[in-house]
């Protein structure tokens, strides 16, 4: 059986976002697209993401969030507006990046994976990512799979630190992103792993 509950010290759990967690949801993504703009990195809208861009993913349960459904406090105490974390696991595999000849039903994909600033360094997005290749063993698939900004060296280092394989990296002059990874399905522990203890690199993706 997958566990959904995370524990970093306080309990955080892991559900299906619902339709009120949306205001949330769109300021965790604009929040982490406007930390990435400002290091320069242009792979999300600067100001986030439309409403018309999440309510899909709510709809179809593939997106998820990380909370402190009692509480809603960040390490600081502080009252969040926001969960500490976000991400989207489906089977939409980007017809412009993946090619028939790459298999793929044999995935799934991570999509809007963002870790609020307040949670920074404590090894969630490396958590969520372990979680996403347990979801793809019990779903009988391969691989997990994600794309990501081409021009941003220190991000696909760290999908690759996280046992990511670089596929290739597609380049189109209308898309930031494009730079393809997979990682093998988690056949292992069948519970959800800890938090470890390492501090990502721009730990988002598309």
């Amino acid at each position: 059986m997958y566990s959904d509950t995370l524990h970093l010290g306080a309990s955080l759990t892991l559900r299906n976002a619902t339709p009120d967690d949306l205001p949330g949801v769109l300021a965790l993504l604009a929040e982490t697209a406007g930390w990435l703009h400002g290091r320069g990195i242009r792979q999300w809208p600067a100001a986030g993401f439309p409403a018309a861009r999440i309510e899909p993913l709510i709809a179809e349960g593939t997106l998820w969030v990380l909370d402190d459904e009692e509480n809603r406090r960040g390490p600081g105490g502080e009252t969040l507006s926001a969960p500490a974390a976000t991400l989207a696991l489906d089977e939409h595999a980007d017809p412009e990046f993946w090619r028939r000849g790459d298999h793929p039903e044999t995935a799934l994909y991570v999509h809007k994976l963002a870790v609020g600033r307040a949670f920074s360094g404590q090894g969630l997005g490396e958590t969520l990512l372990d979680w996403a290749a347990l979801r793809v063993a019990a779903a009988g698939r391969r691989w997990l799979r994600l794309d990501c900004s081409k021009d941003n060296p220190g991000l696909q280092g760290y999908y690759q630190k996280l046992g990511f394989r670089h596929v290739r990296t597609v380049d189109l002059p209308h898309r930031a992103s494009g730079a393809l990874f997979q990682r093998a399905a988690d056949l292992g522990s069948p519970s959800l792993p800890r938090a470890r203890r390492r501090k990502p690199s721009h730990a988002h993706s598309r």
